[in-house]
């Protein structure tokens, strides 16, 4: 079966642990409901948060989520001048059979900024 790799990211409105785990909870929750997805089809996950986000790392909320057995890694986004603040990115590896066409890449809130091409109706809120 083929490894894929899904992209997603979201903002938070504040540095607290609370928020940084219920936004990337949201994120990992709508990957999962447009792509189909469970917890055995997760290979990995990379996250980032920008250098402004550092009060909890967002792969302790995908430990809550259940992915337990899923090695989980978590860096801080290079700084660029002007570039999109208060964000969370991720990049999901998958085993799956689905063509890469098929994929639903998530960018949410304030993220839908970064791929404006791949948000939906209401992602922005």
């Amino acid at each position: 079966m083929p490894v894929r790799a899904l992209r997603g990211a979201i903002t938070i409105d504040a540095d607290t642990a609370d928020e940084i785990a219920a936004r990337t909870t949201t994120l990992i929750d709508t990957l999962y409901e447009r792509n189909g997805l469970t917890h055995d089809d997760i290979v990995s996950i990379f996250f980032s948060a920008t250098p402004d986000i550092s009060s909890a790392p967002p792969a302790a909320a995908a430990r809550g989520f259940g992915l337990v057995d899923v090695p989980l890694l978590c860096v801080q986004e290079m700084h660029v001048e002007g570039a999109l603040g208060m964000c969370i990115r991720l990049l999901l590896h998958i085993d799956t059979d689905t063509p890469r066409a098929e994929l639903r890449h998530v960018f949410l809130r304030g993220a839908t900024a970064l791929r404006p091409d791949l948000a939906q109706p209401g992602d922005e809120e």
